[in-house]
């Protein structure tokens, strides 16, 4: 029964990224495993990058913190203050998923390398990632990536 729902939303999750439209606060992912959309805070001054999810102590199932940086950069983040488990899903300037960390450690200061040319980072709830089957190489859509996007944002 699991199996047959779980099937159900990402059929359901597929119909909604195709037809919903590419705002701020809507990231898209796609793979070969589907299809998924989530409401995001997006973070992308240095004061809201680095406050981040500290303190939050729960985060709907389907909802996440995007961080924009201006440029491709090496980044790293780590648990302080965070309260609840992330999956942490990096990207580079086109929007492919580059590195993913999953279920980092609430409170753990161990640094989290998420590689050389990062441009964006998706939190989500830890665990996510994996359930839902999203792999290096999926795609993302969000109006951030701009012209250089591999799935590009389409004018409405």
């Amino acid at each position: 029964m699991r199996a047959i729902l779980g099937t159900i939303f990402l059929f359901l999750s597929a119909f909604s990224v195709a037809a919903s439209p590419c705002t701020p606060g809507q990231v898209n992912l796609r793979g070969d495993w589907g299809q998924v959309s989530f409401a995001v805070d997006v973070v992308d001054t240095d004061e809201t990058r680095a406050k981040g999810l500290m303190f939050v102590e729960t985060m709907p199932r389907f909802s996440g913190m995007l961080f924009v940086y201006n440029a491709p950069r090496p980044v790293k983040f780590w648990m302080k203050n965070t309260l609840i488990p992330l999956d942490m899903i990096f990207m580079d300037e086109t929007g492919t998923v580059t590195r993913i960390h999953e279920n980092a450690i609430p409170q753990d200061l161990t640094p989290i390398d998420g590689g050389n040319n990062v441009q964006v980072v998706l939190e989500i709830n830890g665990g996510m990632a994996r359930t839902l089957g999203i792999t290096v190489g999926s795609q993302v859509q969000h109006p951030a990536f701009g012209n250089a996007a591999v799935w590009a944002c389409t004018q409405s």
